[in-house]
């Protein structure tokens, strides 16, 4: 059961923690927009189009956003709460009670493990289900830019290139499918004037493709021991063409880091079949697991700066947090963004095992 001390500094940190994501999703957007105004308007656009296009280009990336800053808005939160309560002697008070630090500390690590589970939440749900929205430019926030696709594999191995794809009408044009046999050779040729997506209704589960003008051409090998050609074909004309390769999928596999917005469970599926991008998902699927336990690991280094018996200096104390929890997010940021060579997992990890170590040390320093 909650105590009186417990309410009141989950209600402190609560506040600190409305303010901080508020503020820091606003800068970032602020910034972002900043930077990149001119990708908005340098279509010519009308006011209300240009406004609508932000509008929509910014909602689903503030998702993403939230994931690159969750630790930091926590950490904010958290020291914000208890440097407050160190400035106006409440620490003092609480410890005159006979209340230990440890036992402050305790609704502030449980606070950080719930707002840890939101990381969780937007990292597996929320981010994969606008994960096509996510690999839009600035301009082409409408994503009416067509484009080609270029040799995009499916779940079956096939092949798929388009000359030119339509976003908003899914359509695809003058497309080319590739199947391959077990030894890379070329077995089935599938080609079409365009392509039109059908979503998944009540009678089939799983969307398609219907085709314009196709021809499947089928190579059947023939004995190679004999004298007859090695292989016939056998022409046929669908009217679908079954994939997964939906257009939200097509849309994704543009982005050059679409494998960074998908959810573990889909990393783990595009694990067994990855090729030569099997580093890039192994490597992406520990960053994901450490991701939680990184932002707990900033908590664990933050607190002790702040968990003292005494008034002190808060701002030089505020100086020395900054400097250590800075140190432990640059190098995860940079762990996790170094080329994998063999797929190792190992640098996801190192902030870990580094500032981890670091932080269980200066929390057993701290005088209760």
């Amino acid at each position: 059961m909650l105590s009186v001390l417990d309410r009141y500094v989950l209600r402190s940190l609560v506040f600190n923690y409305v303010v901080a994501l508020g503020s820091m999703l606003c800068l970032y957007v602020v910034l972002d927009m900043f930077v990149n105004m001119d990708e908005f308007t340098e279509q010519g656009y009308a006011l209300p189009t240009v406004v609508a296009n932000i509008a929509s280009y910014y909602w689903p990336n503030l998702f993403l956003y939230f994931s690159q800053l969750s630790g930091v808005i926590t950490l904010f939160a958290c020291v914000a709460t208890i440097a407050r309560m160190r400035k106006l002697n409440e620490l003092t008070a609480v410890l005159g009670s006979g209340v230990s630090l440890y036992r402050v500390a305790l609704p502030v690590l449980a606070f950080g493990v719930l707002t840890t589970g939101l990381l969780i939440i937007d990292t597996e749900w929320l981010i994969p289900s606008v994960a096509h929205k996510l690999s839009r430019d600035h301009d082409d926030a409408d994503g009416k830019r067509a484009y080609e696709v270029l040799f995009m594999r499916d779940s079956g191995g096939r092949l798929l290139s388009a000359g030119r794809y339509l976003p908003t009408q899914r359509d695809l044009q003058n497309i080319l499918v590739l199947t391959r046999d077990t030894d890379g050779t070329i077995c089935q040729t599938l080609e079409a004037d365009h392509a039109v997506w059908e979503p998944p209704d009540d009678t089939r589960p799983d969307g398609r493709w219907r085709l314009d003008r196709a021809r499947l051409t089928t190579r059947v090998r023939g004995n190679a021991s004999g004298l007859a050609p090695r292989s016939n074909k056998n022409v046929t004309y669908p009217l679908y063409y079954e994939s997964d390769l939906s257009p939200e999928v097509i849309q994704l596999r543009q982005s050059e880091g679409w494998i960074r917005f998908l959810s573990l469970a889909e990393l783990g599926k595009l694990e067994g079949q990855a090729g030569r991008n099997l580093a890039t998902v192994v490597q992406t699927k520990h960053a994901r697991l450490t991701a939680p336990i990184v932002n707990l690991v900033l908590l664990l280094l933050g607190l002790p700066f702040f968990l003292d018996r005494s008034p002190g200096n808060v701002l030089s104390d505020a100086g020395k947090c900054m400097v250590a929890c800075g140190l432990c997010y640059v190098v995860s940021l940079i762990t996790q963004s170094l080329q994998p060579g063999s797929g190792s997992a190992l640098p996801a990890w190192i902030p870990i095992f580094v500032f981890g170590t670091l932080g269980v040390v200066l929390l057993d320093r701290i005088r209760t």
